[in-house]
């Protein structure tokens, strides 16, 4: 065995060697240089990138109607993502713009999203209240909607909004260049319990 695996390491070597003769040949006859036969890696994809490009925050029939190897990947992933509570990135709140994705199991396991507020740069644990929120967003030039729970800290403090102001939200799949959401029916629903407690957020009438 030990003969084998040396006799195809050699053969390895002889074939390296016949390539670079080859390739020092043609430069010598045609000209150029070694770096024109080196592969350009500008192109190259990984695993992450195909998931981000083909992502669909909740995938229906027709997305599944043509199915590639790159979307089969995406659908793979989203499989395994837990879609009972979300995670929000309020960061851009200013701009009148929201972020939601699902959660994964780490988060699920350790309670964030649920236990703990599904702001994904708090942790508060107190004085939580889960929320429906009708999520508008843009994914693949088209305009979707999806209602979806959020568990906030009132400890927190909310962001005020104004009546009829309208949320835009991005998906973790938009590209920065991408219009803001739909201008219809993104609101804050309210709380899915004690809905008599006064909140600052903006309900659906």
């Amino acid at each position: 065995l030990v003969k084998l695996f040396s006799l195809i390491i050699l053969n390895c070597f002889i074939q390296y060697e016949r390539h670079k003769k080859f390739v020092n040949d043609y430069i010598l006859y045609y000209g150029g240089k070694k770096e024109d036969f080196r592969r350009s890696g500008a192109n190259d994809k990984t695993d992450l990138d195909v998931i981000r490009e083909n992502h669909r925050f909740l995938w229906n029939e027709d997305d599944e109607a043509d199915m590639n190897w790159e979307k089969r990947l995406a659908k793979k992933y989203y499989d395994k993502l837990f879609k009972e509570y979300c995670i929000a990135d309020l960061s851009r709140y200013k701009e009148n713009k929201f972020g939601f994705r699902w959660r994964h199991e780490k988060e699920v396991i350790s309670g964030k999203g649920q236990f703990s507020c599904g702001n994904k740069h708090c942790d508060e644990e107190e004085g939580l209240k889960s929320w429906e929120v009708n999520f508008g967003y843009v994914e693949h030039g088209e305009k979707r909607n999806a209602l979806v729970k959020l568990s906030k800290s009132i400890l927190q403090g909310y962001i005020n909004l104004k009546e009829n102001d309208t949320l835009n939200f991005l998906t973790d799949s938009d590209n920065s260049d991408v219009q803001d959401g739909p201008s219809d029916a993104d609101f804050w629903k309210g709380p899915l319990q004690e809905t008599d407690e006064k909140s600052r957020l903006v309900h659906h009438s």
